[in-house]
């Protein structure tokens, strides 16, 4: 897909930082927003704590360490902080560049540079719970909501605003709201953490095509998991391992399983709300490349993971972010026997047993 989009940079990821223009040399002053903000003021302006930025840059220093000092570089601190404002405020590179102390060319390049730098951090950020100790501590979490059993994570898509990327294929990005935009997959578990992120598919395209498309359904699908289940919204089609509500539920036991698969799924649209409320970016929109644009999304949502294991989650009901989907009431996929089994077992013989 991606092969058809230019790069909107003009500035390769090898040029110097500092780089010179024909005027004038001067030396503007640089900022220190790390110790010139106090841990509140800094929270508000780059969305992270000291804490959790300190984490991040030593984690992708030696990716973002200018060789060499000449023409006063910028220092991995200040890129950072550059960026991480530029996420927080989804201001042009301009305005990134002033509250840097940067040339705006010299903000962009940076921008791409660091957000490289942290989408290398995913397999390390973002991964469903494998060992058995993980995946006891992601069942219990989501059994504390509303007592459904074996869920190891919520899944659903959230579209995350682009410009038209041109070209023959640009409608496809067009999605049924009528603005371009990329329709993301997310999995997220109880403590609001995204545990799985697919960033690459166009606004038009349903969230059970991605799903259906995704690696996630081969490895469910494989058995990885074992018994472990996600919980979706009613655009999923029933499976052993995904389960959505009923659409029209009859008796008790069915009630408590739909009370209990709502409130439990719920954690998703959480998600969504405190993920870009920390990243109001990905609300405004981007203007970027195609490529970059998918890179900011995840780089995000390993900041976002990063914030959320150092207790730092944002109060998500100040600002309510609508979750888009793609898929009514009546469109449940593929359904076989073997598949509707598993949710008529947990209605019948176990949230029966509830009553």
């Amino acid at each position: 897909m991606d092969e058809d989009f230019r790069d909107l940079f003009s500035s390769s990821d090898e040029e110097l930082l500092g780089v010179e223009v024909h005027r004038p040399y001067t030396i503007r002053e640089r900022n220190h927003h790390f110790d010139d903000w106090d841990d509140v003021d800094f929270f508000r302006r780059f969305r992270l704590s000291k804490q959790s930025v300190e984490v991040v840059l030593n984690l992708i220093q030696n990716q973002i360490q200018h060789r060499t000092n000449r023409n006063h570089a910028i220092s991995p601190m200040n890129q950072l902080l550059i960026a991480l404002r530029f996420y927080a405020v989804g201001n042009p590179y301009a305005a990134a560049g002033d509250f840097g102390g940067v040339h705006k060319s010299t903000a962009g390049v940076i921008i791409k540079r660091v957000t490289t730098a942290i989408s290398t951090l995913r397999r390390q950020f973002v991964s469903l719970p494998t060992t058995p100790d993980e995946v006891t501590s992601t069942q219990e979490g989501f059994y504390n909501i509303a007592r459904f059993p074996r869920v190891l994570g919520a899944i659903d898509c959230t579209h995350v605003r682009i410009k038209s990327p041109g070209g023959e294929r640009a409608e496809n990005f067009r999605n049924r709201k009528g603005y371009f935009s990329l329709n993301v997959q997310v999995v997220a578990d109880s403590k609001l953490r995204i545990t799985d992120i697919v960033a690459r598919w166009p606004g038009s395209s349903h969230d059970s095509t991605i799903f259906h498309n995704s690696r996630l359904k081969y490895r469910l699908e494989s058995g990885e998991f074992r018994d472990g289940l996600l919980l979706g919204d009613s655009g999923y089609g029933v499976k052993r391992y995904l389960i959505p509500p009923l659409a029209n539920p009859g008796n008790a036991s069915e009630h408590l399983f739909n009370e209990s698969q709502i409130r439990t799924r719920n954690v998703v649209e959480r998600t969504f709300g405190v993920w870009k409320k920390r990243f109001p970016i990905l609300s405004i929109g981007m203007e970027q490349s195609l490529p970059l644009v998918q890179d900011i999304i995840v780089t995000t949502a390993i900041l976002h993971n990063i914030a959320c294991d150092n207790g730092e989650l944002l109060e998500d009901d100040l600002e309510q972010i609508e979750n888009e989907q793609n898929n009514g009431l009546n469109n449940f996929g593929a359904l076989d026997v073997g598949d509707n089994a598993v949710r008529n077992a947990l209605i019948y013989d176990y949230f029966a047993r509830l009553l």
